[in-house]
């Protein structure tokens, strides 16, 4: 049976020019040819076993297997070694694969006993090229994928092969062109594989034949020296890679050549985005997606930052081509522009028979299609009849200059219900207190949106994504926990 077109557009680039640059992982480069090689000696095996977990890490071993699997009609079943050892081990054992995939310490570590495994290496080093493109049943689900598990622990939502063709190679993958020559530029790919953000990078840099840089994750130093050599036209960061690089001592001749960022994943306030953009002169063009869309939905363009920030900052942009959106109120009656309610979305990925999909993000649109993210339905901390925000609470804390990042969720209180407790983490030691970011929270916010409680911590735990874990902040404060923090009752 024939490939599907995603597959099909894997192998064409794959074949496209063998011996030119491919991956580059940790100085060194990695040509097609060793890239396709490890991905047909895996498509046979992907295609005979369905579906194949894999322990997925930023490295050319995964993204070769990753692609094998696709080519041989198979589904991803996405798994994250850096969940913790038993975390992981527990995972593997209920999902009874027939076949994992990883490397050498996770699958001795991490596997039970019994499982069929196939052992690949990090930088592909004597790898078979045998095998050939797989001949299974026509696909339906490429990828299992994980949620980021911010609010609890991750899920798993069904990508379809569909899904990811759309997302990368247009409204009609069927009768798209495959490029006949690599594209010129070099990508950066920092976003984990085993998150959304990373998929769609890694199969747009293929779709488009693109080389591209893989860092295990983001790391100032090394993605600041991967910008200086191959200068990309635009870099894409989650919120806390941004702030990073904002806080750094990077200058504008460090990012000369980058003409835009874009950033998602997690809210970015207005403010930092500002900040950028004067410290370094480059837009940032903020967007909203998620793992159930197959990606991003709303979006800002250059053009639209160049004609509309100024009036609309703060907004995630609007709807990209073919995805539509639209504001509700709780019994699922359509708001007019600038009301405030629950916000759905028919993704364009999912084709023009999408159905509308309920999130549980509140938004306002306005008369001009600009869609503004307000908080989360889910999220919302009823603080003795008073309605708290955390994302508000978040960005107020994120404005002070010592603080790098902040996660606010709510814990019960007995005589309040829930009260809003927030987790700091400051960019250099001792440089702001509780104290400190009371007083400022003061002049930001009303009484009831003050946290009851704020810990200064070394480091905020994150998910792969890049976004703070609310589930590990909220066992933070709801007992002992093994990260140092200074802990106090704002007053």
């Amino acid at each position: 049976m024939p490939l599907h077109p995603l597959g099909r557009r894997i192998a064409d680039v794959l074949e496209l020019r063998p011996d030119a640059h491919a991956i580059e992982y940790e100085g060194q480069w990695i040509s097609w040819r060793r890239v396709g090689d490890a991905a047909r000696s895996i498509a046979s095996l992907a295609g005979a076993s369905g579906s194949v977990g894999m322990l997925l890490r930023n490295r050319p071993g995964q993204v070769a297997a990753f692609l094998g699997v696709l080519l041989g009609g198979g589904t991803v079943v996405a798994i994250n070694p850096a969940r913790g050892d038993e975390r992981t081990r527990a995972d593997i054992a209920a999902l009874r694969l027939p076949l994992i995939i990883g490397e050498a310490d996770d699958l001795a570590t991490l596997v039970p006993p019994g499982t069929a495994t196939l052992e690949i290496s990090a930088s592909l080093d004597g790898v078979p090229a045998c095998g050939s493109e797989g001949s299974a049943a026509q696909p339906g689900v490429a990828v299992r994928m994980l949620t980021s598990g911010t609010t609890g622990p991750p899920k798993r939502i069904d990508l379809s092969y569909d899904m990811l063709a759309r997302s990368v190679m247009g409204p009609d993958p069927g009768v798209a062109a495959a490029p006949t020559e690599l594209r010129r530029g070099v990508a950066i790919v920092n976003s984990p594989l085993v998150h959304i953000g990373g998929v769609f990078r890694v199969l747009q840099c293929i779709a488009e034949a693109r080389p591209f840089v893989l860092l295990e994750r983001f790391e100032l130093g090394a993605w600041a020296d991967a910008v200086r050599r191959h200068r990309p036209r635009t870099v894409s960061l989650v919120p806390a890679a941004l702030r990073t690089v904002l806080h750094s001592d990077l200058t504008r001749a460090d990012l000369e050549s980058i003409r835009a960022v874009t950033c998602g994943t997690a809210p970015l306030s207005a403010d930092d985005a500002d900040a950028f953009t004067d410290k370094f002169g480059i837009p940032v063009l903020t967007s909203y997606a998620a793992t159930e869309f197959g990606g991003g939905v709303a979006g800002w363009t250059l053009a639209d930052h160049r004609e509309h920030w100024q009036a609309k900052r703060g907004s995630v942009g609007r709807a990209n081509p073919g995805a539509q959106l639209r504001v509700v109120d709780d019994e699922g009656a359509t708001l007019g522009p600038d009301r405030v309610g629950l916000l759905e979305v028919k993704p364009g990925q999912l084709g023009p028979a999408a159905n509308w999909m309920r999130t549980t993000d509140l938004a306002r649109i306005d008369a001009d299609g600009f869609v503004w993210i307000v908080g989360r339905a889910d999220q919302a901390i009823i603080r003795g009849g008073f309605k708290v925000m955390p994302d508000e609470v978040r960005v107020a804390l994120e404005g002070h200059p010592a603080v790098a990042g902040a996660a606010v969720v709510g814990r019960p209180d007995r005589r309040l219900g829930e009260t809003p407790v927030a987790m700091v983490q400051l960019r250099e030691a001792a440089s702001a207190d509780v104290d400190t970011l009371v007083d400022y929270l003061r002049t930001r916010l009303a009484r009831y949106e003050i946290p009851a409680e704020i810990a200064i911590v070394d480091a905020i735990p994150r998910s792969p994504s890049g976004k703070p874990d609310l589930a590990a902040v909220r066992l933070f404060f709801g007992g002992a926990s093994e990260i140092t923090a200074q802990r106090d009752h704002a007053r």
